[in-house]
């Protein structure tokens, strides 16, 4: 899913190279023809910039926002925590073989270190 997320960013970007290529483009050609002066041009070309910037930054933080809501949704396991069950559920497995070949019905409790009590 963030592989998806970042391809479609890069692609906004993409078109945002090309879009800044065509304007430019665009203005050189109004300068030639007469149609506004240099002046006008750089600051049309400052304020479109301006604008794409902070279009930019509110998409950008949109997208962080919904990603993290969408995270906060999905029952994401840490690695930590796993690897604590995993240990866990490896003493408890060991506790029932033991009590099994004892023949004894009630495992023993493991201490917080993970090792058998007696």
């Amino acid at each position: 899913m963030i592989e998806t997320i970042k391809k479609t960013l890069f692609a906004g970007l993409g078109a945002a190279a090309i879009t800044k290529d065509a304007v430019e483009s665009a203005l050189h050609d109004w300068i030639e023809k007469g149609k506004i002066t240099p002046e006008e041009a750089r600051h049309f070309a400052e304020k479109l910039v301006n604008t794409g910037e902070h279009r930019w930054e509110k998409t950008k933080d949109e997208v962080s926002q919904k990603v993290s809501e969408l995270a906060g949704k999905v029952p994401f396991v840490k690695r930590g925590d796993l690897q604590a069950l995993e240990a866990r559920v490896a003493v408890l497995e060991q506790m029932a073989l033991r009590a099994q070949l004892a023949g004894d019905a009630t495992p023993r409790q493991p201490s917080t270190e993970g090792e058998l009590l007696p």
